[in-house]
């Protein structure tokens, strides 16, 4: 079960004007589920994605890639559960064109306007026969109610969808922000399979998108992770369809830019905390907190050694406050200099470990009492600095490997 976390209500996602959403089921691995997804995108909007840092990337990612560079103006997003198109060599690459060819030409637009994207099982060749099929009927669905239907279209092993919508004013008029992600395991991000996608009526010049998807994701989907394997799919995009009443976004530090950035921000980290709330087999959130670090990266550094730790997951889902082995994960992050007499460790109000030893009045029921809560704050004090980082993971159970045992059955 997701820890704290619901479907979304379709009636609280805010259509996003210059975005039209269409899904259909296309049978690309099972019959009877939606599978397929298109983003209908008006002309002029500003677009940028940072993707899978993978070297064995998909080819959908390449392909993205390719057509974002070249800098045509992106008119349509094709989406794809089911088939990972990834591992698949050069048939793959051929593969993720036609579909963009195919839909190309039903929107009468350039094959480079559209970027696919696809999600699901590695190393099977991609039924573009299928994804052709079911294209007119997602081109017919388009609307722009369909973002929660879109949610439940682009998920695998996830159990619930993602979806969140926010408002905020930037200069002095109302701008919508909606966006939608998928991802339960092979989670994590390190971006530049989830997948994420945010669409906001701001206007913002396309010269400042790509910065604007990086700085999105590094304060969201990149400090999120479940089991520290990086996908082959990972991708995040950000559309801003310029449709909104103030003027043009020039600077990201302008006031203008910086309250955009916030706003949108707050629905990003929403979508990636969902990853993780309904990660494969997890029962509890946890929030790893490293502060007094000489920088923010070993901050991370630390925060993703005892994030990714076996010991420290499975302790987590058994509710048992076998704290040591944090401290075990904080010693070997690989800080050379790291003095462990030092370091602080607190589980949320309960100050666990002071000057690298056990609190002296630190009582085992009072770290039970912590650890049998479903969200959890780890903080570690390294006494080096300022700097300070946060990372959100889950616990791993029994399920998670019944789950990816039984993935492709």
């Amino acid at each position: 079960m997701p820890v704290n976390l619901s479907a979304p209500d379709p009636s609280s996602l805010s259509p996003v004007a210059g975005v039209r959403i269409g899904v259909a089921e296309a049978g690309i691995r099972k019959v009877g589920r939606k599978d397929l997804t298109v983003f209908l995108l008006d002309e002029g909007v500003s677009i940028g994605g940072v993707f899978t840092t993978n070297r064995f990337c998909a080819a959908p990612v390449q392909v993205c890639r390719e057509h974002l560079q070249k800098g045509s103006p992106i008119r349509a997003i094709v989406v794809n559960t089911g088939n990972a198109n990834a591992g698949t060599g050069e048939d793959g690459l051929s593969r993720a064109r036609q579909t963009c060819d195919v839909l190309a030409r039903q929107l009468k637009i350039a094959p480079e306007q559209v970027l696919p994207f696809s999600t699901g099982v590695i190393m099977e060749p991609l039924p573009v026969d299928r994804i052709a099929a079911g294209l007119p009927a997602a081109v017919a669905d388009a609307g722009a109610t369909n973002w929660a239907r879109a949610a439940e279209a682009i998920m695998t092993t996830d159990t619930l969808p993602k979806a969140f919508s926010a408002k905020a004013m930037v200069g002095g008029a109302e701008v919508t922000i909606t966006g939608i992600s998928k991802g339960a395991g092979m989670i994590r991000p390190n971006m530049a399979t989830m997948l994420g996608f945010l669409a906001t009526d701001a206007r913002v010049d396309q010269a400042l998108m790509h910065q604007l998807a990086l700085e999105l994701a590094e304060g969201s989907f990149n400090r999120v992770t479940i089991d520290g394997d990086t996908s082959t799919n990972d991708s995040f995009v950000v559309v801003a369809t310029n449709q909104a009443a103030h003027a043009p976004i020039t600077s990201l530090d302008s006031a203008d830019g910086r309250a955009l950035k916030a706003a949108m921000q707050d629905v990003a980290r929403q979508l990636a905390q969902a990853i993780v709330r309904d990660g494969e087999g997890a029962t509890k959130f946890i929030a790893i907190r490293v502060e007094g670090g000489k920088s923010s990266a070993e901050c991370r550094q630390v925060a993703y050694a005892i994030a990714h730790s076996p010991l420290v997951k499975t302790a987590f889902f058994a509710s048992d406050p076998n704290l040591g082995r944090i401290l075990a994960a904080v010693g070997y992050a690989g800080i050379g200099d790291l003095d462990q007499t030092l370091i602080e460790l607190y589980l949320d109000d309960v100050h666990v470990a002071t000057r690298g030893g056990r609190n002296p009045a630190y009582r085992e029921e009072d770290g039970q009492r912590v650890m049998k809560q479903s969200e959890i704050t780890v903080r570690v004090l390294l006494g080096r600095g300022s700097a300070s980082d946060t990372v959100w993971t889950c616990d791993l159970s029994h399920d998670y490997v019944s789950i990816n045992a039984d993935y492709r059955s």
